[in-house]
């Protein structure tokens, strides 16, 4: 079996003799070519050509970030030889992901252990096996997400982290709920939500103030704790949403507190709630915070929606 290994060497989670130890572990199972990124969107590069070179396999490590552009790579590649009708599980590389980054959504979402030598044991341990499963992706526009998209407040805190970073500090729980204060306080337009909400064949849902999209549950992690606004969410259906009509403290505080629930069922008067859902389109009266896969991608004032089903293998 041929594989890719691509590497983020900014990972948070691994260091240089951490990767040695990985390269070493994959190579007694596959035939492995290691390559590094160089800069934001080098991941996806990496993958598209992996995957028109014919390799079976391509391995992340990194954090989801990583994930998600090697999956675009995968998604926009033309493999040498396939077969007409091929689903794109069917003709694309098969995906490992070895978790590297402070998070890990997607790796975990795939029941896969938050540290690295744990995953890599099960992801040696699926190959072996042959054990993988075909998952559904979504697609915001022109580019595919693994587990959630957002347009307005989480998009906007995941800004502020971002900022952040770039100023030295460390993402920790405690740097997002700062954010995430600040944002809601300070940094909102609370008194005018701006989303309309489109489906084909159903009437319009307006004044929204921001969304949560989901392709799978959980939308992230509190360290090992859980955060669901949308729990019955799945790689093997369409997707799912969670909008507020308005960021109203007491509503928004509540609903909040249901996402940490253990049974969560996020409801009440502000909440939109939509499942399995295969296509729909977001449209703001302004430019909103956008982002997937939790990197943020700029303002949008409009983003189509779809779900992408039998998308993509994953060693599992």
């Amino acid at each position: 079996m041929r594989a890719v290994l691509v590497v983020n060497p900014k990972a948070t989670t691994t260091s240089e003799r951490s990767r040695d130890v990985l390269v070493r572990a994959l190579r007694s199972e596959v035939d492995l070519s290691v390559r590094y990124t160089r800069r934001r969107g080098h991941a996806m590069d990496l993958a598209r050509e992996a995957a028109q070179e014919g390799v079976d396999l391509v391995v992340t490590l990194g954090g989801d970030g990583t994930v998600n552009e090697v999956v675009n790579g995968l998604m926009a590649a033309e493999p040498p030889t396939f077969r007409t009708g091929q689903t794109p599980a069917e003709r694309l590389p098969a995906l490992a992901t070895v978790p590297g980054g402070s998070t890990n959504v997607f790796a975990r979402a795939l029941g896969l252990p938050r540290e690295w030598p744990d995953g890599t044991s099960m992801i040696l341990e699926g190959l072996r096996l042959g054990r993988s499963r075909t998952i559904g992706l979504g697609r915001a526009d022109d580019r595919y997400f693994t587990f959630c998209a957002g347009f307005g407040l989480d998009a906007a805190v995941i800004r502020r982290v971002e900022q952040a970073r770039k100023k030295g500090r460390v993402s920790t729980p405690a740097l997002y709920f700062r954010s995430t204060a600040s944002q809601y306080f300070v940094g909102s337009d609370r008194r005018h939500p701006s989303i309309t909400l489109e489906r084909p064949g159903e009437a319009p849902e307006a004044e929204l103030a921001t969304a949560i999209i989901q392709n799978t549950a959980p939308w992230t992690y509190l360290g090992d704790r859980e955060i669901n606004p949308n729990p019955e969410a799945s790689f093997d259906l369409g997707l799912d949403v969670l909008a507020l009509r308005r960021l109203r403290v007491a509503s928004t505080a509540r609903t909040a507190v249901q996402f940490f629930s253990r049974q969560p069922d996020p409801h009440g008067k502000q909440v939109l709630r939509l499942h399995d859902v295969a296509e729909f389109t977001l449209v703001s009266d302004r430019p909103l915070p956008f982002q997937l896969d939790g990197d943020y991608l700029g303002e949008r004032e409009k983003v189509r929606f779809t779900s992408v089903p039998a998308a993509l293998r994953v060693i599992c």
